[in-house]
């Protein structure tokens, strides 16, 4: 297939009065004809690059907001003059807001299109940033007006959040051939972790004092602005103008409503959307309490930083080797079976391991090998999503697996915090100077572990699907060769 620009290209394309009909075939305008047309002319797009790399900046910068506070909440709290549960509101908004907007995003995507999506997210996304760096203007910053415009920036950019999280697989459908497709996905997707693990970095380098918060407004509304302003200048297409796969000539062939009743007939479905659902949960509460839970155990900031870091890059990793392997052998349902398996195992030694003093190393590799299998599950089961829904469009099929994990990720929070039992802190403690209280997650870390494991089981006994977008696309393939 021709690499070209999205501008068309009449050497390429292919002449209608030169395309063979069917035997028998007597009407041009038939949907078979049609049809053949257009494999007639697949066709691949550089610009397809581009787009991708304008959804990875704008997926890396929404992370980026969410997570800007977390990791100096001590600091925030000072500035702010408020208890650190309020700033564990700050992110925890994007988890409340993101639920009932996600039946928008998805109905937007496959209604409205890929370009309206991108666009709309990336000005909500720009627009939060904004406002959030409004409350440290003196003008503006009157009393509890500094919570106010927090909050409200931060409930923009969670309006963002679907929109932004959706976008990977209905790009890669649309844009990038079959070969190509898992691959796609896996870099728009990582690059959501990605951007948390640059505010991990960022946030405590650049706010160690109060005075140095209005910088930190300024370095992560900077990728948000870029952002917005490439996809506004760039991003104009709904879909290229010829199709890069047959399956994209029936992209979103569903109505939106007619798609979710599809949905909820579909029983492998349901079960990969649960327990999707359920291990993006998990990963949600484990990345939020890990520092908490290793500090019980009297274990540095800097070892759980180190946990933290390790688990996004590994995680990267191996959803790019898992992506790129998936992209040549197509095993999507074995690779997320044996992912989810050794993740429920990586967990439950987590569990075990993080209530023992003095094992840092083991604590380490175990946080590597849990990145590196449970962040492949993430595009992977997207690419697997659209394959066992197929022809329902993209955004409501992994639209839905997301919104299964923000309600499960909001369960879990809620479960696993009532489940911690709180301790009087000792001057000796590594909890940080602040706290007067920390708390024992051994029980809480035990019910996660059990949680990812019953998941990974049901997931592992009872899933089962054919590949119905990529059989459509070796039934087309064929008829084309045979007309």
């Amino acid at each position: 297939m021709a690499e070209a620009d999205i501008s068309p290209d009449p050497e390429h394309n292919v002449r209608e009065d030169a395309l063979l009909l069917p035997a028998g075939e007597v009407d041009p305008n038939s949907e078979r004809c049609q049809t053949l047309r257009k494999l007639s002319q697949i066709r691949l797009y550089k610009k397809r690059w581009f787009i991708l790399m304008v959804v990875g900046l704008l997926n890396s910068s929404n992370a980026m907001l969410w997570i800007s506070f977390a990791p100096v909440a001590d600091l925030t709290a000072r500035h702010l003059k408020c208890s650190l549960d309020t700033v564990n509101y700050l992110s925890l908004v994007y988890l409340v807001v993101s639920i009932p907007i996600g039946f928008l995003a998805s109905w937007l995507l496959d209604t409205l299109g890929l370009n309206y999506a991108i666009i709309i997210s990336s000005w909500l996304n720009m627009f939060g940033s904004i406002v959030r760096s409004i409350s440290d203007i003196s003008m503006f910053n009157t009393g509890k007006s500094t919570l106010i415009y927090l909050f409200l920036g931060q409930s923009i950019c969670a309006v963002a959040q679907p929109l932004v999280l959706f976008v990977p697989a209905k790009l890669a459908a649309v844009w990038f051939p079959e070969h190509q497709r898992a691959t796609a996905n896996m870099i728009a997707s990582m690059s959501n972790p990605f951007g948390i693990l640059l505010a991990n970095i960022l946030s405590p380098a650049i706010a160690s004092e109060d005075k140095y918060f209005p910088i930190l407004h300024f370095v992560y509304g900077v990728p948000a602005v870029l952002a917005c302003i490439l996809a506004t200048a760039g991003v104009h297409e709904k879909a290229p103008l010829t199709p890069p796969s047959v399956s994209a000539i029936n992209s979103t062939s569903e109505p939106f409503f007619a798609g979710l009743k599809q949905l909820m007939k579909n029983k492998s479905y349901i079960i990969l959307m649960i327990c999707f659902g359920s291990g993006l949960g998990i990963f949600t509460a484990f990345s939020t309490f890990l520092e908490q839970i290793l500090c019980f155990s009297d274990y540095s900031n800097f070892i759980s930083g180190l946990c933290g870091a390790l688990f996004i890059v590994f995680g990267a990793i191996g959803a790019l080797l898992f992506g790129l392997y998936v992209d040549r052998t197509k095993k999507f349902t074995e690779i997320v079976k044996i992912c989810f398996a050794l993740t429920a195992l990586s967990i439950t030694a987590f569990a075990v391991a993080s209530h023992l003093k003095k094992v840092a190393p083991l604590l380490v590799v175990i946080c590597s090998v849990l990145g590196f299998f449970g962040f492949a599950i993430y595009p992977v089961a997207m690419e697997l999503a659209v394959e066992c829904s197929y022809p329902v469009g993209e955004g409501s099929s992994t639209g839905l697996a997301f919104i299964s994990g923000q309600i499960q990720g909001l369960i879990f929070m809620v479960l696993f915090q009532s489940l911690a039992k709180p301790y009087a802190a000792s001057s000796l403690s590594s909890c940080g100077m602040n706290q007067t209280e920390i708390y024992d997650w051994s029980v809480a870390t035990l019910v996660m572990a059990g949680i990812c494991s019953i998941g990974a089981c049901i997931f592992i006994i009872f899933f089962n699907t054919d590949y119905k977008r990529l059989k459509a696309e070796v039934a087309a393939e064929k008829e084309k060769h045979e007309g």
